[in-house]
């Protein structure tokens, strides 16, 4: 039996020494953003029952869970939580360039690479913190922002601290990464973040600048910040005027990264315009290495990824997993009244765009009209999209859109495998997102995740519509990324067979339907998304 256990993580915290002659605490000031170490400095012995030694060693900075597996001593075993990457994202930016908006996205992602990661909004807290001192209407007017506004500056240099002292408690108790979401943009408030985290030599730090110079999507972001708690219930132009004054109080103090932020030696990122041009400085890592290909892959074009499991197999009536089964007749079928419904919506979905940008509502104009098709290698994937022309899609087979492989219990029923296999069958429905079935080439969840990892940077990089027809497990993961569903949720979602799903990336969040196939009317039915 080949199962993953539940604990996965590396002591890589410190990643990035090389091996040989340096001292633990040079070193550390150098993890927190110091110069260089020297070479003529001396090694002090690591006693291995030391967590403090072991998080210090200098080690590969891979460490993908469900990947890469660490060992730890016995006397460390229960400390486990405490070992792993850790990562300190610090946002920076004025107010409207969409922070939240890329620190939404960079959360799904890793959280869905099953990177704990959690998001501490400075702003929330400033809110909380300010109840019952709604002056104009707000929870903080123009003035609260105000540089020369000494008392006020000193109020928003603590909420920060708090915030970042609350995230790094967070780390320590098994996060991974924590993403401070505030403005920062003067380098007299990255220094004060920078300063309480060298304290903490096991996090790394990145920052992250987003700048936005575009009016059309500069404009969109304003409005969107319009409707947030600062301005609930007050009227639209105050709000706007208020607004306006806040963000020119930002700029009276907005220092961008640059050269004398690259003095601490530290590692940032500068988005601009979505990931229009992207300017990287000493990144170290691969998890920050991540974070960024990730970041600057994805745009604000308007788009329909469609997503369904194929068409019924002869081995769906059979109950049996995996194979390579082909189409039974009711899976022709639904083949069939697929190709014309995609067909049908792209027509409509052009009329709703056209119309959109004549209204001057589009954020982003469409570059691509041709509807991209995307399907497993398997047989029954492949007879699910031949009645689609290669005139009009872009139609590829790929191995990523496999299902997951099954090992030994490939084609065999769910009964079979209780009974030849009654302890694999056990250790599965205990945890099926570890689980990894026995046998050569044998997956587990997991394993599907990294395996669809570069598929989701494509997906994300995008322009065109786009459909996926695909298996049960595959669905599962690539909607539980679309949708931001819980991991835990995730390996028991519901999909069924001759479900068809629509996503749509928006600004402000993603648009889901789902319609289901009716044999009957030989067509598609809109039905209500639960979540």
């Amino acid at each position: 039996m080949q199962k993953d256990p539940i604990q996965l993580s590396s002591p890589i915290l410190g990643a990035g020494a090389k091996a040989g002659a340096v001292d633990v605490a040079a070193a550390a000031t150098r993890f927190s953003g110091g110069g260089p170490v020297g070479n003529n400095l001396s090694i002090p012995s690591l006693e291995p029952q030391s967590a403090e030694a072991f998080r210090r060693r200098s080690l590969c900075s891979i460490d993908q869970p469900g990947v890469v597996m660490t060992k730890l001593p016995q006397e460390l075993e229960d400390t486990q939580h405490e070992f792993g990457s850790k990562l300190v994202v610090i946002m920076v930016g004025l107010p409207a360039r969409g922070k939240s908006y890329l620190v939404k996205k960079l959360q799904r992602y890793l959280t869905w690479l099953q990177y704990d990661t959690k998001v501490f909004n400075v702003g929330n807290r400033r809110r909380i913190a300010s109840k019952g001192d709604n002056r104009n209407g707000t929870s903080h007017s123009h003035v609260f922002f105000d540089p020369n506004n000494t008392a006020a500056k000193n109020i928003r240099d603590d909420l920060a601290l708090e915030s970042l002292e609350e995230l790094i408690i967070w780390l320590k108790q098994g996060g991974r990464v924590g993403i401070h979401d505030a403005t920062n943009s003067s380098r007299e408030r990255r220094k004060l973040l920078l300063h309480r985290l060298e304290s903490e030599p096991n996090c790394r730090v990145l920052f992250i600048e987003s700048i936005c110079t575009d009016p059309v999507v500069l404009a969109h972001n304003i409005t969107m910040k319009l409707s947030s708690p600062d301005y609930k219930g007050m009227d639209e132009k105050q709000a706007r005027d208020d607004f306006k004054k806040r963000l020119e109080n930002y700029e009276k103090a907005y220092q961008t990264l640059g050269e004398e932020d690259e003095e601490d030696g530290i590692q940032y990122c500068k988005l601009i315009n979505v990931g229009k041009k992207v300017i990287a400085y000493n990144i170290q890592g691969y998890l920050a290495g991540q974070c960024i290909f990730y970041l600057m892959n994805f745009n604000l074009s308007p788009r329909c990824i469609w997503l369904t499991r194929h068409g019924e197999s002869l081995d769906n009536i059979a109950g049996k997993i995996g194979g390579d089964a082909p189409l039974s007749a009711k899976g022709k079928k639904y083949a069939s009244c697929l190709s014309r419904f995609i067909k049908h919506q792209r027509q409509e979905q052009e009329k709703s765009r056209r119309s959109e940008a004549q209204s001057g509502m589009a954020v982003s104009p469409q570059r691509e009209r041709t509807t991209a098709v995307w399907t497993s290698m398997l047989t029954r994937t492949k007879e699910t999209v031949e009645e689609f022309d290669p005139k009009d899609y872009d139609i590829k087979h790929m191995r990523f859109l496999n299902e997951i492989y099954a090992g030994i219990c490939e084609e065999l029923t769910y009964s079979e495998i209780q009974e030849r296999y009654p302890e694999e069958y056990e250790a599965r429905r205990v945890n099926k997102l570890f689980y990894r079935y026995p046998g050569m080439g044998g997956e587990s969840y997991l394993d599907v995740i990294q395996r669809l990892n570069p598929l989701i940077i494509e997906l994300e990089r995008m322009t065109s519509d786009l459909l996926i027809v695909t298996h049960r497990v595959v669905l599962r993961i690539l909607l539980g990324y679309l949708m931001d569903i819980d991991r835990s949720k995730m390996p028991d979602m519901d999909v069924h067979l001759h479900t068809l799903y629509c996503v749509e990336p928006k600004p402000h969040g993603t648009v889901v339907k789902r319609f289901r196939w009716v044999e009957e009317q030989d067509w598609f039915v809109e039905e209500q998304v639960e979540k």
